[in-house]
């Protein structure tokens, strides 16, 4: 008896996720069939070389890994485009002796996306977030790629909200 209730709740989840009803990624249903990542320049004032290619392959893979959609080179159903607007560190908190005691890296993404099955859905808009770190360490080695993680996780995700779960 145990078994076939585990079995039952299976079925059923399949059932709603494969129906289009509702799926675990928050999106409804999906009106296009590709969609396309054009490369995000990086046109800020200080240039972190090699963000603009990280943040377009994380951009990618959300999407890839939340969507059925298939990535394609051009004529994509959705296409996503932009560039890096901000790439900026600001001291947060000082001590006694007018020192940085905590930085902030802050990053803007302008997004523009376009639906081509649907153009009410079109927009352009920049994304931000940032990371804080130790006033004593630099944006550099594994302090950069830990503010990295964070930040594109974020921005992606926030990219994918407005543009497919529409939150």
């Amino acid at each position: 008896m145990k078994y076939i209730k585990h079995i039952l709740v299976l079925v059923l989840a399949a059932t709603v996720n494969s129906c289009g009803v509702y799926n675990f990624t928050g999106t409804g249903k999906i009106d296009a069939e590709t969609f396309q990542v054009n490369f995000f320049q990086n046109n800020a004032e200080i240039i972190e070389p090699g963000i603009e290619r990280q943040f377009t392959i994380r951009l990618q893979e959300l999407i890839q890994n939340q969507t059925n959609l298939s990535i394609t080179n051009s004529g994509g159903d959705l296409v996503y485009e932009g560039e890096i607007t901000q790439y900026r560190i600001s001291p947060m908190t000082a001590t006694a002796d007018q020192r940085a005691a905590q930085n902030r890296l802050s990053i803007t993404v302008n997004v523009r996306f376009t639906n081509k099955k649907n153009e009410d859905d079109d927009f352009e808009k920049p994304f931000s977030f940032y990371y804080d770190f130790s006033g004593d360490s630099l944006p550099t080695g594994s302090v950069l790629t830990a503010a990295l993680d964070e930040i594109f996780e974020r921005i992606t995700q926030d990219v994918f909200n407005e543009s497919l779960a529409k939150w």
